[in-house]
């Protein structure tokens, strides 16, 4: 079973969000990770590029397949995790430690209007297989 931890924010597109002073990381969760199996590439977005909510924030690639990252909010992007690059495999080991990306939401209502963990769970458990 995934692992859902309760302190963060969810799409249904498997990101979380996680908000620290003003700023949001964003990665994938172990649901996706568990799903997609051995990642071998990440390809991270351009710091200081805006994007739109649902636009795609990059992508990441496994044996077998790649998925895009989405955009949870508007915002910036103002850092990407230098680690990815040389190490990928960091998202299969621990999803809610290796972000993505840090992002500086346009509105802090956005991220609040996110799923929580309680919800992301319902749509796991509604999720086939």
């Amino acid at each position: 079973m995934a692992r859902v931890p309760e302190d963060l924010k969810y799409t249904k597109e498997h990101e979380w969000v996680r908000v620290e002073d003003g700023l949001a990381l964003v990665g994938v969760t172990d649901y996706a990770q568990r799903n997609l199996g051995d990642i071998v590439f990440v390809d991270v977005p351009t710091v200081g590029k805006a994007l739109d909510a649902e636009e795609a924030l990059g992508n990441v690639e496994s044996v077998k397949s790649v998925s895009d990252l989405f955009m949870p909010f508007a915002g910036t992007v103002v850092a990407v995790n230098p680690e990815l690059e040389g190490m990928p495999e960091l998202i299969n080991e621990d999803p809610y430690d290796a972000w993505i990306a840090q992002v500086r939401p346009t509105a802090a209502r956005d991220v609040d209007a996110l799923l929580d963990a309680a919800a992301y769970q319902r749509y796991l458990d509604e999720q086939p297989g």
